[in-house]
């Protein structure tokens, strides 16, 4: 899965920003725009899918203090065309990869 931000940076985050994006999903060359619907820093903040692909794509992101660093937390509440099946053959690895890629990417900054 190909996922690249096509607007200006920087982008000027708070609620309400829209973020565009250009993408491949099994081939097919897509566009896809979130909004910031929640922008509390240092603590959380979600984006919403408001063109393209789901039916429903609500992405959180918190960050809490721990004694040894920052928990980082991923969460993502989904709904595609066709249910289960179409869920399960087409969209779940690739919501798996998207999950991963923030925790490789710390994970690379942080040590």
């Amino acid at each position: 899965m190909s996922f690249f931000m096509v607007m200006p940076k920087p982008i000027e985050m708070c609620v309400g920003a829209l973020i565009d994006y250009k993408l491949r999903v099994l081939g097919i060359p897509l566009r896809w725009r979130s909004e910031i619907t929640a922008w509390q820093p240092p603590f959380r903040f979600v984006d919403e899918q408001r063109r393209e692909l789901y039916c429903q794509w609500i992405h959180e992101q918190t960050f809490e203090a721990h004694k040894d660093g920052t928990i980082c937390r991923d969460s993502i509440r989904y709904a595609v065309l066709g249910g289960r099946i179409i869920e399960r053959l087409f969209v779940r690895n690739d919501v798996k990869t998207i999950l991963d890629f923030p925790q490789k990417k710390l994970g690379e900054i942080f040590w």
